[in-house]
């Protein structure tokens, strides 16, 4: 019995490859890489080709389909399914998470920052196997303040004077000691300021150049919230064991100043602040990360949303190199049509700036063809012009 001939790898990228104008670069390099290594002879390779192209065609959108309606209503319908909760993080106590349709319009709003910024943070090959080292790397992205060590902090109005009692556990658990805190208070003494610190019972006295009660309440309010370590924007930072590695989880966003922390992933660490994203990494990024959140959401209510629509909506909402939301101050506020614009909202508004300024409607969307009446929309079949010309044969007087 002869050994079934399997195919090399030059011999499957070669067949593939034959296959080019079919399939677009991306999916036939995806399908090269996928059948890399495999087990298989050429039947079974035509075979898988030819069911890709298939699904391929099945997927593509019929020219003149109304894409915008269908993802509208694609997405609309299921959202009305949606809770209107904040959510504990599974297997975080501390943490709330905005989801449900409150998350949605954030998204397609474009907020500038979510109403609870969270980031994941995942570590690298030395870091990521070890809760200690894990912990290590919490602990540098943390933000600590005097208030977070500090037993007690209090004025005292005779003196004109700041009293802060430290205490030990907290200082060893955040990583700090007493001469960290006093180099911070240091920095913000001015002329003539003084920084007492008594180590033996862990306090120090911070006497600023201030003989002002309303000036040494507002020192008083700045020293507790001086940052001592840490990274700003960073409030908590809890270790959770995902699969075989320990993974960060961060109340609050600062995606650039994490980023450059030894230790930190840089290629997946993920925050849910978008326009942040847009930012450090790029329209690109952003434009992913709409699609990753809106579906996570989705997702996590039990609806089914094709992500072809989410598509779209992200390259919408990205399409100009900023992060704009779909609203009248961003994608439908700035439509090239005066009556889609004006159907939308602030219709008088936005009537009169056209008029003012002269503007023509081409009529070329559906909403506008709607408005004024049309016969045909410019969707589908009403996309096509047809003219014909018969060239010999009988016709009768109608020319037909």
């Amino acid at each position: 019995m002869s050994k079934e001939k399997y195919l090399k790898e030059e011999e499957i990228r070669a067949i593939i490859l034959r296959y080019g104008d079919k399939l677009p670069p991306s999916l036939t390099e995806q399908l090269i890489n996928k059948l890399k290594g495999k087990k298989i002879n050429k039947e079974q390779l035509l075979t898988i080709i030819n069911r890709v192209i298939e699904e391929y065609r099945k997927s593509l959108v019929e020219p003149g389909e109304a894409v915008g309606v269908v993802a509208a209503q694609s997405i609309g319908e299921p959202s009305t399914q949606m809770t209107l909760r904040t959510f504990h993080l599974a297997g975080v106590r501390e943490f709330n998470v905005t989801l449900g349709l409150p998350r949605l319009i954030e998204i397609v709003d474009a907020r500038r920052s979510p109403s609870t910024p969270l980031m994941t943070i995942y570590l690298d090959e030395k870091h990521r196997k070890s809760r200690e080292k894990a912990l290590e790397v919490a602990r540098k992205i943390q933000l600590t303040t005097i208030e977070n060590v500090a037993k007690n902090i209090a004025i005292d109005y005779l003196e004109f004077a700041i009293i802060i009692d430290l205490d030990e556990e907290m200082m060893a658990d955040r990583d700090v000691d007493i001469k960290t805190v006093a180099k911070a208070l240091e920095k913000i003494k001015g002329k003539g300021g003084e920084v007492e610190v008594d180590e033996v019972n862990n306090r120090i006295i911070f006497r600023p150049p201030i003989t002002d009660y309303v000036k040494l309440r507002k020192m008083f309010e700045r020293v507790r919230g001086l940052r001592l370590k840490g990274v700003k924007g960073i409030k908590r930072v809890v270790v959770r064991k995902e699969k075989d590695e320990y993974v960060l989880i961060a109340e609050g966003s600062n995606l650039a100043a994490v980023l450059a922390i030894d230790g930190v992933d840089y290629t997946r660490t993920v925050t849910n602040n978008i326009h942040e994203i847009a930012e450090v990494l790029g329209i690109e990024a952003a434009r992913q990360a709409i699609i990753r959140e809106m579906m996570d959401v989705l997702e996590e209510q039990g609806l089914e949303v094709d992500i072809r629509h989410i598509m779209l909506v992200a390259d919408i909402m990205t399409s100009t190199g900023r992060v704009r939301q779909i609203g009248r101050h961003g994608a439908s506020g700035e439509k090239a049509s005066v009556l889609a614009r004006a159907a939308f909202e602030v219709t008088v508004k936005h009537l009169l700036e056209a008029a003012a300024r002269g503007e023509v409607d081409k009529l070329r969307g559906v909403a506008e063809n709607v408005i004024v009446g049309s016969d045909l929309i410019p969707v589908g079949s009403g996309m096509v012009e047809l003219y014909m010309r018969w060239r010999g044969g009988d016709r009768d007087k109608s020319g037909t």
